[in-house]
C-alpha cells in the first residue's frame, strides 16, 4: 500500500524546520499536562489551608484523580510523540492499547479495539495513537473509537471510525491531512501535521471523512 507522498502534493504545508517542529510538539505535551498538574497544585493549596474535613477529603480526592490523569496522559505522549526506545524498536500493541485507553477512555468515550496483539515498529505505533487522537477530535461530546486492523503482520495499517453525538469533521484537520496549504503550523495544528509526518514516513496516506454517521481515520 503506498499514498502520496507530502512533498509531491502540489501546495505543500509550510513545514517547520526541526527546532521549531520539537518546541511544537513539547508545546502540545505540556497542553495536555497542565489542566490534571494544575488541578494538583489546586488540591495542595485548599490542604495548606487547614480545610474542613470534608475540604480535606474532596482535595485529596482531587489530587488521586488529577495524578492518575497526569500519569496516563504522561505514559500516552511518551509513546505517541517521544522516542519510546531506541531506532528500530518494536512496541506491542497490547501496551498501545493500554496507553490508549489510559488516556482516551473516561465517561464520555470508549475504545472498541480489534487489533491483534503482535508486535509492530514503534513508528507505525505512534501513528496508530495519533490517528486515534486525530478521531478523538471529531466527537467533542464523547463517544466510541473503533480501531480496526488494515492488512496483517508488519506492515498492517489501521482504520479508527469515531461515533458520537454530533460528531463532526474539524476541516482544518482534513485539509491539513491533504495536504492543503495554510500559513503555518501552530501548536493547534503541530499534532495531526505529526500524524502526516508519520504516515508519510511509511509510503501511507492519511485520512480524515466521513462514512455514514461515522468520522473515519485511515493510513493506506
Amino acid at each position: 500500500m503506498s499514498g502520496t507522498s507530502s512533498s509531491e502534493i502540489a501546495d505543500p504545508i509550510p513545514a517547520p524546520d526541526t527546532l521549531e517542529l520539537a518546541a511544537l510538539l513539547c508545546s502540545k505535551v505540556c497542553h495536555d499536562l497542565i489542566s490534571p498538574v494544575g488541578a494538583i497544585v489546586n488540591g495542595l493549596e485548599v490542604l495548606d489551608d487547614n480545610p474542613k474535613p470534608e475540604d480535606r477529603d474532596f482535595a485529596l480526592e482531587l489530587i488521586r484523580k488529577s495524578a492518575k490523569t497526569a500519569s496516563a496522559r504522561l505514559q500516552f505522549c511518551r509513546l505517541a510523540f517521544g522516542a519510546a526506545g531506541s531506532a528500530g524498536a518494536q512496541i506491542d500493541l497490547g501496551d498501545a492499547q493500554t496507553m490508549a485507553r489510559g488516556h482516551i477512555e473516561d465517561a464520555k468515550t470508549s475504545i472498541t479495539w480489534n487489533l491483534p496483539r503482535l508486535l509492530l515498529p514503534k513508528n507505525r505505533v505512534k501513528l496508530l495513537l495519533n490517528m486515534m487522537v486525530v478521531a478523538q477530535q471529531t466527537i467533542p461530546r464523547g463517544g466510541v473509537l473503533t480501531v480496526d486492523p488494515i492488512g496483517e503482520g508488519e506492515t498492517m495499517s489501521f482504520r479508527v471510525a469515531a461515533t458520537g453525538l454530533n460528531a463532526r469533521l474539524p476541516q482544518n484537520i482534513v485539509n491539513l491531512l491533504a495536504g492543503a496549504q495554510q500559513s503555518t503550523i501552530d501548536a493547534h495544528a503541530v499534532q495531526p501535521y505529526y500524524t502526516l509526518l508519520l504516515a508519510d514516513a511509511f509510503g501511507l496516506k492519511v485520512t480524515l471523512a466521513a462514512d455514514g454517521e461515522a468520522m473515519v481515520v485511515q493510513a493506506a
